[in-house]
């Protein structure tokens, strides 16, 4: 089958084996490994698309679940897919819906045929099925779809797991029979299995038999410890096809994207860099600011002095604080364009160092400046 998404290798640290690589999709070809701002509404959070653009950004990522419950998926379509709708030009990805439906959703009842529930928004009887959620995607347009899955926490009991990965496996299926749009639209596969060992070797092998144009890992960065989600990379990545893109969902500290890109993987996602910006928490080079407290106001210094952000090149710490006291608009803005050009201006420096055969060296020299050697560090 031809793939409107391929993923192209173009070469892999010697140390540790981290991929360098481009996606090739219907709206362009981006470097990889890449992060992905999210765009749950069909927009990321304060950010213009333009200002998206001067950061870096390249596929943004927008929510089935949501969308389909407002405006519509329909409505979408009649305005040209999600591209016109946002005015994007770029690639998008879509999830499934499923991470919502079993996060958000009143009263679940998890059934063979898909999964009945009650809207978040107004408590209207809903029903979404793997076929319908490749729909849904198929009428927002977006570049990279994904399978439907469930996404049960971390730590469930095994029984209930294995369950839920065989059933997921057989919601893959269909959806792969479902998705008629293969000239415009990648669909991804979605490895689940918690912390399970041998659930998520079988089940990344059974779905990379299947002819999906790249896998996801899912259920993971749901409260399990950094360290409970790098073994769980450890032995589920190197069962992915080598030919395919890789996907850690949900996951956007430095500590994580870098660990995950050591192990093998390609893009990612995450709103931690754009919510925490919200809250006036901000990262820098040499860490975590919080630029509310009282000792930056009269601090004249950039965010961080060495980031090329709009922020970073224009405003002070002073001035960003003033803004966040007096709830101003402006200084969530600010403060999401630095967030989101930080992360991804730290995967442009990762696939320098992959391209220069010196990640490991990257690694420990980040760690020690963000302070993630100190004891007690924080995560982000």
């Amino acid at each position: 089958m031809k793939h409107a998404v391929n993923y192209e290798l173009i070469k892999k640290e010697k140390h540790t084996g981290a991929r360098l690589g481009k996606i090739h999709t219907p709206n362009g070809t981006y470097e990889t490994p890449m992060f992905m701002p999210v765009g749950t509404q069909a927009t990321v959070k304060a950010m213009t698309p333009e200002e998206l653009k001067s950061i870096g950004a390249g596929v943004i990522l927008s929510n089935t679940y949501h969308l389909w419950l407002r405006p519509g998926s329909e409505l979408i379509q009649e305005a040209g897919g999600l591209h016109d709708f946002m005015n994007w030009d770029q690639g998008i990805l879509t999830d499934s819906g499923g991470f919502q439906v079993f996060s958000l959703a009143d009263s679940r009842e998890i059934t063979e045929e898909g999964v009945h529930f009650r809207s978040h928004l107004n408590g209207d009887k809903l029903f979404l099925t793997p076929e319908r959620s490749i729909q849904v995607q198929n009428e927002l347009g977006a570049d990279v779809i994904m399978s439907f899955d469930e996404c049960p926490d971390f730590n469930h009991p095994y029984d209930y797991m294995k369950k839920s990965v065989d059933r997921t496996t057989r919601w893959a299926e269909r959806g792969l029979e479902a998705h008629q749009n293969w000239d415009t639209q990648g669909l991804f596969g979605i490895v689940q299995g918690g912390g399970n060992k041998d659930l998520r070797v079988q089940h990344a092998r059974t779905l990379s038999s299947m002819d999906f144009s790249g896998y996801s890992i899912g259920g993971l960065s749901v409260g399990e410890t950094h360290e409970e989600m790098f073994e769980v990379l450890d032995y589920t990545v190197p069962e992915l096809p080598e030919n395919k893109t890789r996907y850690l969902m949900g996951v956007g500290t430095p500590k994580a994207l870098i660990e995950a890109v050591i192990r093998g993987v390609d893009i990612f996602d995450c709103v931690l860099p754009t919510r925490i910006a919200r809250n006036g928490t901000l990262m820098t080079s040499q860490g975590r600011l919080v630029v509310k407290n009282a000792k930056y106001a009269r601090d004249w210094r950039p965010i961080d002095e060495k980031c090329d952000c709009y922020t970073c090149q224009n405003y002070t710490r002073g001035y960003v604080r003033h803004l966040f006291k007096e709830n101003e608009i402006l200084g969530i803005r600010l403060a999401s364009i630095h967030n989101l050009r930080f992360i991804i201006r730290l995967m442009e420096q990762i696939r320098e160092a992959i391209r220069e055969d010196n990640l490991l060296e990257f690694k420990e020299a980040f760690y020690e400046e963000y302070g993630y050697n100190k004891p007690n560090a924080r995560n982000f």
